[in-house]
This record gives C-alpha cells, structure tokens and sequence, in this order.
C-alpha cells in the first residue's frame, strides 16, 4: 500500500528576516510539513538555526515540524529540539558512533524519529535499526546548502531502501534539488515525502508558494497514477 505522498518546504530556502511569515505562508499554500535544517558549521559547511528557532516556529504553525539535524554530535541537543517543538527528529548515519542510542532517545522523548544518509552512505546503514525508524531521509545532494543539483544515481539509493522499508510503517523522504522536474525520478523509486526548498520559494508570495508546491504535487502524483 502506497503511504500518502507528502511535500515538505524547506525553510533553508525561506527569507530569514520573516520567517513566522513565511511559514504562515507555507500553509496557507499547501504544505503537508515544514521542515527544518538545522546546522552546525562542523558536521556541514554552514550555520543556520537553533532551538529557539524552532520554538519560534512553533508558535506560528500547527503542521509538523520535520527537523533535520545536520550537527555531529546530535545527542546532546535532543531533549533541546524536542522541548521546542520538533515533531520529528532526524539525525544523520554518520554523524555519531551509535545511530541504535540516538533512536532510542528520539522516542523516549515521544517523537518521531529519523535517519538522514548522505550520497555516498550505503542504504545499509539502517538495515538494523528498522524497528526504531519512522523516517528515512535520502540527501539527493551533500548535505549543507540550498539550491545544488539533484544528484541522479541517489534514485538507485531510494529504490533499495523502498524495498527494505516494505511492510513497515516508514517514511522515506527525499531532500535535495527537488522540483518538478526530479520529483517524478524519486517517486518511481519508491519516496513519499518531498523535501523542497528553492522550487518552492520562487516567486515570493503566498499565491506563487501554491503554484510551486502544486507543480511538484501534480509532477510527482502523476507518476504514482494518482489524481492531480
């Protein structure tokens, strides 16, 4: 059965200057989740956002907030990201020697959780920490800036892990380069949610926000032979 297909704005690509606004915005335009990148300048080549701006989006929006670490080490701030108002929490594979613990935390602290992979991880890496997984996010670019080119073998990737995933109740996410155009390519593999952050933001307004998250929509439900 094929699990509800979901697109996931990334805030990366918002305005930071307003970004209560453009969450609002966000859904009021269509978005199943609002996700959040969150990183540290070691694990990633870049700085974005804390705690205490997910607490801040909390208060601006009822949709679930998918926060994406992007930090190493990650278990230290979990209770922090969850006391703010994480929905889900997802770390990365790699950022950490025992990815078995991190899960384990993200749900004593009652959230979802999930596990990042980088490009050039193998989809074995969370073969034996199913049972704890609600969420496999693929980067279909590295990991660290907005607006990089979807990277096509990664589909190879996704298909692997749909299959790993069969019979259970798993997300499988995609985050990278997403737009009308790639969205089909991922789908076909086997991804239900769609992370996308430039396709999303052109144009600057609430109606233009609508417009972009319905092209991916109608790209991506086409391919599943579902209605537009």
């Amino acid at each position: 059965m094929l699990r509800p297909l979901l697109i996931a704005p990334s805030i990366l690509s918002a305005d930071f200057a307003k970004l209560g606004e453009e969450t609002r915005a966000l859904e009021i335009a269509g978005a199943d989740w609002i996700h959040v990148d969150v990183m540290d300048g070691h694990f990633v080549p870049n700085i974005t956002m804390g705690p205490d701006v997910v607490k801040a989006l909390r208060r601006t929006t009822t949709k679930i907030l998918d926060v994406h670490l992007m930090i190493a080490p990650a278990d230290p701030y979990l209770e922090a990201f969850a006391e703010a108002g994480a929905d889900h929490i997802i770390v990365h594979a790699e950022a950490g020697p025992h990815l078995h613990r991190s899960l384990q935390a993200i749900r004593a602290l009652g959230k979802k959780a999930g596990v990042s992979l980088n490009p050039s991880t193998s989809e074995s890496a969370v073969a034996y920490v199913l049972d704890l997984v609600d969420l496999i996010l693929v980067m279909t670019v590295n990991p660290g800036f907005g607006g990089q080119s979807f990277i096509p073998v990664i589909a190879e990737k996704i298909a692997l892990l749909h299959r790993m995933a069969s019979g259970r109740s798993i997300d499988i996410a995609v985050d990278g380069g997403i737009n009308p155009e790639t969205a089909p390519h991922v789908v076909k593999a086997g991804a239900n949610v769609l992370v996308a952050g430039s396709a999303v933001f052109r144009g600057a307004t609430v109606e233009a926000y609508r417009g972009n998250i319905a092209a991916i929509r109608s790209a991506a439900l086409r391919v599943r032979g579902e209605a537009v």
